[in-house]
């Protein structure tokens, strides 16, 4: 209804073009046509095969002869009857073609004699200078929730008439988590998304929502800059880190709750500074898989385009695809890589720190920010204030409890029984070891085991251990330096 009442709005102004940017044709069309109707007013659509046809009248004849595009302007031009055209996918036919742009802005203004409009619909549009003044934007509205969810139990209905009456299992966690997780996707694609999710075996799960949130992204390619993480963690993967977790428990229900006029502030995001191999990953994925949300990583360096403005561009564009994606976890990996930037980058850093903090400050969706930091002191003091991230939580190397977690979790996670090996020799033998570099111990350890032909034991990881020289030996001035800052600035992961 609001989709109507503003194209009424629109076409009731007088404004000669209108331009539609959606996938929606037919709904679009449809919309205009009741328009159209209510006005009195035919309405008419073009396209390259057919030409001209009549869209408000159920038989109705192609006119052939108006299928290329200046003579389908040229008619529209000459015809006396105030009407509304609709030009589906004619954008190819405005870029480089000064015939085509002129032709249309002569039917723009002529608009008070003839009192045409013009309806330009297509998935993407670039209007062209010359007709720009004389153009009017509007966008079809997303589906809402209520919406959403009336769409999922139409598409279970349909499943049920095809399968001898029988009911579409689910629970009301599951079917929530769908239609949350269909947010951001047009009325068609939600449709066709929910189908698919139903269709496979008669039931809504939370197995299934993985699988949805990966097709939602590839209906929105972002061609390398934004990456859907699909296997993301749960907790009980990631050794350690108490803090960290109790955290996020205590603000899950808030961040995937809708109610916008709740009292409580929706939680904005952390970041993770620690060594590398602390589990700073892990973590952000865990987070992503423990809410059952989808999680987007975005690579700082594919962001870097040699064409001055195309680097914001690319990072404005995924920071709006993750406003589509909603709710879900935007994972900034390594941010200082992107953010470190000095004088030979001709500024491009600073304005991507720009572009940032306006959308950290002002976006209203369910994203979540996770960024993840090696080297806290190469990035700017605006980005890691409290208010743009509600926290910084410190991933130091394991302590004696959590190095015997990830090892039996690596040990388990490899079908080796932990209780088989001596643990707490182990624990001793790793201290000053990251959690990655306890895990490349194991799988160097099955390696060599591999090699022998023999069984994996303890002496065969003691081995390994000894052969390892851990980051905390290799770059210990370092780590004392990043401990030493975060010391009384960070919150302690575990």
């Amino acid at each position: 209804m609001p989709d109507f009442q503003d194209l009424q709005i629109i076409v009731g102004s007088r404004v000669p073009i209108v331009v539609i940017e959606t996938y929606e044709e037919p709904r679009a069309v449809q919309l205009v046509s009741r328009v159209g109707v209510g006005q009195g007013r035919p309405v008419f659509t073009w396209t390259v095969t057919e030409g001209l046809k009549r869209a408000d009248l159920e038989h109705n004849v192609a006119q052939r002869l108006t299928a290329e595009p200046d003579a389908a302007l040229g008619q529209i031009k000459s015809t006396e009857r105030p009407s509304i055209y609709i030009l589906c996918d004619f954008h190819p036919f405005l870029a480089d073609n000064p015939k085509n742009v002129r032709l249309l802005k002569e039917i723009a203004m002529e608009h008070d004699a003839n009192g045409h409009t013009v309806i330009l619909l297509s998935h993407e549009l670039a209007i062209p200078p010359e007709i720009k003044r004389y153009c009017a934007q509007m966008s079809l509205s997303l589906p809402n929730d209520k919406q959403l969810l009336h769409l999922v139990r139409e598409e279970a209905g349909h499943w049920s008439k095809q399968n001898q009456g029988k009911k579409v299992t689910t629970d009301s966690k599951a079917l929530n988590l769908l239609v949350s997780n269909l947010k951001g996707l047009t009325y068609a694609d939600a449709r066709r998304l929910a189908r698919g999710a139903i269709m496979d075996d008669g039931a809504i799960t939370e197995d299934d929502i993985p699988v949805l949130n990966k097709a939602k992204f590839e209906l929105m390619d972002m061609d390398g800059v934004l990456q859907f993480e699909y296997d993301t963690a749960n907790f009980s993967d990631v050794g350690g880190l108490a803090n960290l977790k109790k955290w996020l428990v205590q603000r899950r229900e808030r961040f995937l709750d809708s109610d916008e006029s709740s009292t409580v502030d929706r939680p904005k995001g952390l970041m993770l500074l620690g060594i590398q191999g602390g589990g700073k990953s892990l973590a952000a994925k865990s987070v992503a898989g423990t809410w059952g949300v989808p999680l987007l990583r975005l690579d700082m360096g594919s962001l870097y385009n040699k064409y001055i403005g195309e680097t914001e561009k690319n990072l404005r564009d995924a920071l709006a695809l993750a406003d589509t994606l909603s709710p879900c976890v935007l994972w900034f990996d390594e941010i200082e890589k992107g953010m470190g930037g000095d004088s030979s980058d001709n500024g491009t850093s600073k304005r991507i720190l720009g572009t940032l903090l306006t959308w950290m400050a002002e976006r209203s969706t369910s994203v979540f920010v996770v960024a993840t930091s090696n080297d806290i002191s190469q990035l700017p003091p605006e980005l890691i204030r409290k208010g743009r991230l509600d926290e910084i939580f410190f991933v130091d190397l394991p302590d004696p409890d959590v190095r015997e977690v990830i090892l039996r979790i690596h040990l388990s996670k490899r079908d080796q029984n932990p209780d088989s090996f001596d643990v707490a020799r182990l624990t001793e033998a790793t201290e000053g070891f990251s959690g990655a570099e306890i895990e490349q111990a194991v799988v160097a350890g099955l390696y060599a085991c591999a090699a022998q032909k023999t069984v994996l034991d303890t002496e065969h990881i003691l081995q390994e251990v000894a052969n390892t020289s851990p980051l905390s030996v290799v770059m210990s001035e370092k780590l004392a330096k990043l401990r030493h800052w975060a010391e009384g600035r960070t919150v302690a992961a575990n």
